[in-house]
């Protein structure tokens, strides 16, 4: 071992371009063993192609990486796992039809004697029952993946990267699903491991578990490393300034200003959502944000997606602007002028190998070709628009959704609604995995919708947000609507006592 170079792990003069882009530029990177070390950016700040070169799915164009002090090639992710280094995604990497031992040993099984021999099911099984204990999972590793929840699959997946005696572990956004106890359960192992000596690139961008968890903060912008902060410098001020360059207000919600509630705009009555217990009603108005919230499983996403016709509702009813509104599929939704942004960006609101301007145009693409022909100079200037609009990092309309952030791919999500007028607009958590600057863009942009009339319906598990952006809230227990609470009501405390169930509403709708 080098002794000059006592970290686990250092990256120095990173660099990495793409066609048109510089993605990192001279990047330094250290890791101590038995630390938590946060990485933190804007997206595109970076962090994922960083992480990528370090997981041997990227080689740099310059640059060196050491390991315990000796410099290595990473030029495969199989060299990378050999070498102790594991990336969870944030996009769980499992095989559904398959149990837990033999994900946790995929590409890594053990057999009988030798290569032609049958798998030793039996000598999996028992480590992966080993290493799920370790994990804190108490499951037998015959369990079927498909069955677990998102937090138990979490687990599965450190449990695969332990069985790889890995010394480094990047964990991408991992409690983006998870609810608020499989988050402290992760919490808990990632302070078991660092115990144990492994070092954790934790990457997030929820403030408040990166000042609890980490031992260090290094921050990354416009693919340049910014620098460090130790443990006790870390605050929630400092970081923000670090990664846009500018100082934030500690409150980046676009100010409410006192408005007479619009007429009407989307009138739900006695709505029968498939699965649901019993009917649910609310207005929503014109150029209001309603939020709703509510804990996993409460039903809000079900009933947008009831709303914008993926599943027909059962029974009830639903007036728009006072005329009957009855979707028997998206396609009618869209058009009276209701769209949804889903939680799911990649799988359900993009189609990720297609450009930019091909994503805009793709919801009203009848309109780009009259007569037969698509109107490709009509699509430039309308995806131009959008992605002006919006500040989307691009050095072309033409790239591949597929090579933007997590932010830049919500940025043409909602350009493409936008570029067709929406009467209503659902956005089903629409900053989940996105940094402040891009959540404060967007906050300005619902802002400014409302302001123009359009009504906002808008999911939301972070409770600063709904407090922050809706003019009322709507709070969801076991599918039920609680209860309706006007701005002037909005305290944490009054929403999480509805969101358990606990009371009902005094407000009303």
């Amino acid at each position: 071992m080098d002794l000059q170079d006592p970290n686990l792990l250092t990256m120095r003069g990173i660099t990495k371009r793409f066609p048109g882009v510089v993605a990192l530029q001279d990047v330094t990177l250290t890791l101590n063993r038995g630390e938590v070390l946060a990485l933190m950016g804007e997206n595109g700040a970076g962090k994922s192609t960083l992480m990528k070169i370090l997981g041997g799915a990227y080689e740099p164009d310059a640059g060196e990486i050491l390991v315990e002090g000796r410099p290595v090639a990473l030029q495969s992710v199989r060299e990378a796992k050999r070498l102790g280094i594991a990336l969870i995604h944030q996009e769980l990497m499992l095989a559904p039809n398959l149990d837990i031992a033999a994900n946790i040993f995929l590409g890594n099984e053990r057999r009988e004697l030798g290569l032609m021999t049958p798998l030793s099911r039996r000598s999996m099984n028992e480590t992966a029952a080993a290493l799920l204990r370790r994990v804190g999972l108490k499951l037998p590793p015959t369990t079927p993946v498909s069955t677990l929840t998102a937090g138990q699959m979490q687990m599965v997946e450190i449990a695969k990267a332990l069985a790889l005696d890995a010394r480094i572990i990047i964990m991408d956004e991992p409690t983006s699903s998870l609810t608020a106890g499989e988050s402290e359960q992760l919490f808990s192992i990632i302070r078991q491991l660092r115990s144990e000596g492994i070092g954790i690139v934790y990457i997030s961008h929820r403030m408040e578990e990166v000042m609890m968890l980490a031992d260090r903060v290094t921050v990354l912008r416009d693919g340049r490393y910014v620098g460090d902060l130790a443990r006790g410098q870390i605050t929630q001020d400092k970081v923000v300034a670090m990664m846009v360059g500018r100082e934030l207000s500690h409150h980046y919600f676009p100010e409410k200003k006192p408005r007479p509630p619009g007429e009407p705009m989307l009138d739900v009555r006695d709505l029968l959502v498939p699965g649901s217990p019993a009917p649910v009603s609310f207005t929503a108005r014109r150029g209001e944000v309603l939020g709703f919230a509510g804990l996993v499983g409460a039903g809000r996403t079900e009933l947008m997606q009831t709303i914008f016709g993926v599943t027909p509702a059962l029974g009830g009813g639903m007036t728009l602007e006072g005329q009957p509104y009855w979707p028997r599929n998206t396609r009618d939704a869209i058009r009276r002028g209701v769209y949804l942004a889903p939680e799911d960006r990649k799988r359900h609101g993009l189609v990720l190998p297609m450009t930019i301007a091909q994503n805009v145009s793709l919801p009203a693409v009848g309109s780009y070709n009259p007569y037969g022909l698509l109107d490709r100079r009509t699509e430039r200037r309308v995806a131009e628009e959008e992605v002006s609009r919006f500040a989307v990092k691009t050095p072309t309309i033409y790239r591949k959704v597929v090579n933007l952030s997590g932010g830049n791919q919500q940025k043409v999500v909602l350009g493409k609604w936008l570029a067709m007028r929406p009467r209503v607009l659902i956005l089903d958590e629409p900053t989940r995995g996105i940094d402040v600057g891009a959540k404060a863009e967007i906050y300005r942009h619902m802002a400014a919708l409302a302001e123009k009339g359009i009504t906002i319906l808008m999911v939301s598990s972070e409770m600063e947000e709904v407090i922050g952006m809706s003019d009322r809230v709507v709070v969801m227990h076991e599918r039920r609507i609680k209860g309706v609470l006007p701005r002037e009501s909005l305290t944490q405390e009054r929403i999480a006592r509805l969101m358990t169930g606990r009371s009902e509403a005094t407000a009303a709708a």
